[in-house]
């Protein structure tokens, strides 16, 4: 196969696997922003999901599906070490500007609005130190700058939902890494939805992050599953990852073997991340179509050492040696727990914390410190009290492996 026009290289197919399989949510979002367009009650959305099933992809996606029908539309990945008001700041810079509002006095309010909550970001600063946000309309004083971040977002959310409503469309803001936002700045996020909600403003907001976003959202506010949408984005299927690999392949004209199929599934366990570096790895080494079983053998090998090196290996690196023998721990957990049972762990692995400390022959709470910190890292969740369990699918048995 011709590797200048590999068509699972980043970027570069028509159809990326990571899309493979969402055509209902993508449907779906599109109900959601006519419903809103029309003036119906409708909530924000939220896609949980583990590294690696093609989260942001789906984002982007669902982003430009907003654009075509013409809405506003800003996004940012949120950062645990980054506080919101600039990166939400531009993100609806970016959304009113594609409104297309006609310049007036309603419009220079809305982008003052937003300098104020922006720039309230350094209070106390002087004026020539303060951040500039972009925006030449002057700051507006008393409204979203009274450095209340949940008192400050509603305000400033219903501003540009008031000037979206006036040219009959919406604003979208999409948020990556959602789990990563601060404590206040959830609540702020909840408060603000549910004032929309109320007042039936035009404006939605579509995060997504690891399968613990609903607790830390439902953490934060009571009522937040009121509030918005949960769709759980998970591996492919059978049916979805054989197309994920083959419509791509169709484009160029090539296909696989039925057993080349089996010997990528059993591979990739239809993460589409997977799919896509075996998919790409598979097509350098080809030598012609149809794809066989004996080309995946040889491929194989180059696949995992780009996935040991940029998926699992960029992750572990980010560990401490205390935090890496935790992880080990959590490995070999789950490794006995599928040798007893393979049908009592799936790729996840969820292991009890409990479990890891007398694997470790460690009380519980001496080992606090690198659980906590493995959870704010990202590369562990907890899904229900007492359990852990991985981010990245099949991080236990890449580290199996290492070891």
């Amino acid at each position: 196969m011709d590797p200048i026009r590999n068509p699972y290289a980043p970027g570069a197919g028509q159809r990326p696997p990571e899309l493979a399989g969402r055509d209902e949510q993508l449907e779906r979002f599109q109900v959601v922003l006519e419903r809103i367009r029309r003036g119906r009650p409708e909530r924000s959305m939220i896609l949980t999901g583990l590294r690696g099933v093609g989260k942001t992809v789906l984002l982007n996606a669902l982003r430009s599906t907003a654009v075509r029908a013409r809405w506003g539309t800003g996004k940012y990945e949120a950062r645990p070490d980054q506080g919101m008001r600039r990166p939400m700041a531009a993100a609806l810079h970016v959304a009113v500007r594609e409104l297309g509002h006609p310049q007036g006095d309603e419009v220079d309010h809305v982008l003052g609005v937003i300098k104020a909550f922006a720039q309230k970001d350094q209070p106390g600063a002087k004026l020539r130190d303060r951040w500039n946000p972009g925006i030449d309309a002057p700051a507006v004083t008393g409204r979203a700058d009274s450095g209340d971040m949940e008192i400050d977002l509603v305000e400033l959310f219903t501003d540009v939902g008031g000037l979206a409503a006036d040219v009959g469309k919406g604003v979208a803001i999409f948020i990556d890494e959602m789990q990563d936002l601060a404590d206040e700045d959830v609540s702020a996020i909840c408060a603000a939805c549910h004032e929309l909600s109320q007042s039936a403003l035009p404006v939605i907001v579509v995060g997504a992050g690891l399968p613990h976003l609903p607790a830390v959202l439902s953490a934060s506010k009571s009522y937040s599953e009121r509030l918005f949408r949960y769709t759980r984005i998970d591996r492919l299927d059978r049916a979805n990852a054989d197309q994920a690999l083959r419509m791509p392949a169709q484009d160029e004209d090539a296909d696989f073997t039925p057993e080349a199929l089996d010997a990528l599934y059993a591979a990739t366990g239809g993460y589409p991340y997977f799919i896509q570096a075996y998919g790409k790895a598979v097509w350098d080494h080809a030598p012609t179509t149809p794809i066989t079983a004996e080309d995946v053998r040889v491929a194989s090998p180059e696949a995992e050492e780009e996935l040991a090196v940029g998926f699992f290996g960029s992750r572990y690196e980010r560990a401490t040696p205390g935090e890496r023998e935790y992880l080990r721990a959590m490995a070999d957990l789950g490794a006995q727990a599928l040798a007893a049972d393979p049908e009592a762990v799936d790729a996840i692995e969820s292991v009890p914390t409990a479990d890891v400390a007398a694997h470790l022959e460690r009380k519980p709470q001496s080992l606090s410190p690198a659980r906590d910190a493995l959870l704010k890292k990202g590369l562990i969740y907890s899904g229900e009290r007492g359990r852990i369990a991985f981010t990245v699918p099949h991080f236990g048995r890449y580290l199996r492996a290492q070891a």
